[in-house]
């Protein structure tokens, strides 16, 4: 029997693990670095041991660090939650000959499948249906487009799409680079590419008796650089043949290593039906909530009672309505979807009717690492939570998750919510519509839209005028009960700026005998204002606007949707503008690779470095032709949000 139990892991997999081992009586330790001192599932745990170091390479990576924190702690077992070392073979065994109970996969099924290469030609022989894997140096012409895809690890690290020769050394290189970050291992390999294909894959769960699982399928083909975004059960594409042979595939692929535990065969399918293996998961998946919601299976608890030992029931549970899961990330999706960081100044999600278990009824549950308050840093990845929509049928679930999205409040830092809800509202996605092309068929400017309109912006930007107003009288010591700006006369009005992106919102409003008056908004009249809400009567229809006010930036939520904007102050600080051609940092990170020197002439679209930031590579390119004027900084070093990178100067008369 598991007494106490150690997730080797952070954030919200640790939570959801500590959740299942609250309800079934088992002890808990954390493991954290620095950087997570003051993480959430630090402060959840019963005992939480430091791992000196801020890198992943440096703490949640070093398997002997962990070990030696569960022997510490007094843990007699240890979850691997997901990423980090959870398809580590050496740290299974590890955890064995310390003692301790492993929940997971045996190390030899880790190791089979841990290999992409191996993992396919063991799968082949078994019969079930594969891709064949292409050796990089052997690609040719007629072989693309294809994939350029990392031996070790998943999570769409180590990934490039490749549509023409002439780029396949550049991703080989890169994708290598950060396979080698990410896992340890920069081995690569080839495969086609399929451009519209299905993501569909199978949940197993097998015991030691034997007894193998299918516990349905998901549907994951909505992502970004490889990475899942919007998951769900069951697929809209698969029928019940078509179900039939997965579970089948599935059974023989977990058969075929003696797999114990919890993991998900994933299949890459296409309209018609037809499906390939692409690689077994040898762990619990991020997207394990959806076949909860759907089978009223508990999934950790079932891990843990089959590494106790337990036998599984005969049959698996019924299916049960339909769920779908996105992951809300701090990132830009219009800005090539730039990782985001920075403190989250706010952070609820309305509807929620489960954390981290099973719903008892259809509504949102939510699985999340964060809380109001959370800095969001640099050295993990920048999922802030899961959120999912338990409902009896897809429509409802879908129209369900796109409300509670659209109704949460978010402030702090840039997310990939709006792109959330324009995909569960898209009639594409309401229609099943969901191969791994959907992003680029329906266009990453559409969906990424806000979700407030310009008038919506407007009366935002109204609304975070008055409630600065209503906070500036409050802390007034002479007659603080006047309105801001009160005049008995008509006077000059009152004047704010705020910038949302590149444009801005000038504010000029005056408040008298007859109440509001507002440039530009006449059919505004103000019923209500305070620091934090605001309620106006807009052509005679009441509206209530949230407001919250944090450094740097006004956070405005409203039915018409969330608008976040940032004061422009009355005088500008002239020495804070920036030399033209200015390249600056889109967000902290490490200087991975410089592809130029001073001097040098580029052209535009040309790499200039890369940086590495959130375990992915980000490179900074030339925007124009011209010439590098500045190199400011060298590889390996740390740049904050903002440094400048490099200054290319376009006047061929100067730079000469």
């Amino acid at each position: 029997m598991i007494e106490n139990l150690l997730v080797a892991n952070r954030g919200e997999i640790a939570l959801r693990v500590f959740r299942s081992c609250r309800d079934a009586g088992i002890g808990t330790v954390a493991v954290y670095s620095d950087a997570d001192a003051d993480s959430p599932h630090v402060t959840s745990a019963d005992a939480a041991v430091r791992l000196p170091g801020n890198t992943p390479s440096e703490t949640y990576l070093r398997s002997d660090l962990v070990i030696a924190a569960a022997v510490q702690a007094g843990a007699d077992a240890v979850h691997p939650g997901y990423g980090f070392l959870s398809e580590n073979a050496g740290f299974a065994r590890a955890v064995r000959e310390a003692g301790l109970t492993w929940v997971g996969p045996p190390p030899e099924a880790i190791e089979t499948m841990g290999s992409k290469v191996e993992s396919k030609r063991l799968m082949a022989e078994a019969g079930v249906p594969v891709l064949p894997e292409l050796d990089p140096a052997d690609v040719t012409e007629a072989d693309l487009p294809v994939l350029v895809k990392a031996s070790a690890g998943g999570g769409g690290r180590g990934m490039r799409v490749v549509r023409a020769l002439a780029e396949l050394t550049e991703a080989v290189a890169s994708a290598q680079a950060e396979a080698a970050s990410a896992f340890g291992d920069p081995t690569v390999f080839c495969e086609r590419y399929l451009d519209s294909g299905r993501h569909i894959e199978v949940q197993v769960m097998a015991d030691t008796h034997g007894t193998v699982w299918t516990v349905g399928e998901r549907e994951c083909s909505i992502q970004r650089r490889h990475q899942k975004v919007v998951e769900e059960a069951p697929s809209p594409l698969v029928d019940a043949a078509m179900r039939e042979e997965l579970f089948t595939a599935a059974r023989t692929a977990a058969k075929a290593i003696d797999y114990v535990g919890a993991g998900t065969v994933e299949f890459l399918a296409t309209d018609g039906g037809e499906f390939f293996f692409l690689e077994m998961n040898t762990r619990l998946q991020v997207e394990h909530p959806v076949t909860e919601c759907t089978t009223g299976l508990d999934l950790v608890t079932s891990q843990l009672r089959v590494a106790e030992g337990e036998r599984l029931p005969q049959e698996p549970p019924a299916i049960r309505g339909h769920a779908i899961e996105v992951r809300l990330y701090a990132e830009d999706p219009a800005a090539g979807w730039q990782p985001q960081s920075g403190t989250l100044h706010a952070f609820d999600v309305p509807g929620v009717v489960a954390e981290f278990t099973l719903p008892d009824r259809h509504g949102i549950r939510l699985d999340s690492g964060v809380v109001a308050g959370s800095v969001i840093g640099v050295h993990y990845d920048p999922m802030l939570a899961k959120v999912i929509a338990w409902g009896p049928d897809r429509p409802a679930a879908a129209r369900a998750l796109a409300g509670a999205l659209a109704r949460a409040r978010i402030h702090g830092v840039t997310t990939n919510r709006e792109l959330l809800v324009n995909v569960l509202r898209h009639p594409g996605f309401l229609a099943g519509d969901t191969d791994t092309a959907f992003f680029d068929r329906h266009g990453l400017d559409v969906l990424s839209a806000p979700l407030a309109g310009e008038d919506a912006r407007a009366l935002s930007a109204l609304a975070a005028a008055l409630a600065d107003a209503a906070a500036n009288r409050g802390q007034a010591r002479v007659l603080g009960g006047l309105p801001s700006g009160w005049r008995n006369l008509p006077s000059a009005p009152q004047r704010k700026t705020y910038l949302l992106g590149d444009t801005e919102y000038e504010v000029a409003y005056r408040l008298g005998r007859s109440g509001l008056v507002a440039e530009g908004h006449e059919n505004v009249e103000l019923l209500e204002a305070a620091p934090d809400r605001v309620v106006l009567a807009v052509s005679g229809i009441r509206r209530t606007f949230s407001v919250g006010r944090h450094p740097g930036l006004v956070a405005v939520d409203s039915s018409l949707g969330p608008v976040a904007f940032t004061a422009v102050p009355r005088f500008a600080d002239p020495d804070a503008a920036l030399a033209a051609g200015s390249l600056v940092a889109p967000m902290p990170g490490t200087v991975l690779r410089v592809a130029v020197s001073e001097g040098d002439a580029v052209t535009a679209g040309e790499p200039l470095l890369w940086l590495e930031a959130m375990k992915m590579e980000h490179r900074v390119s030339a925007p124009a032709d011209g010439v590098v004027a500045e190199l400011p900084v060298v590889v390996g070093q740390q740049v904050e949000l903002g440094t400048v990178l490099a200054v290319v100067s376009t006047n061929t008369e100067e730079s000469a």
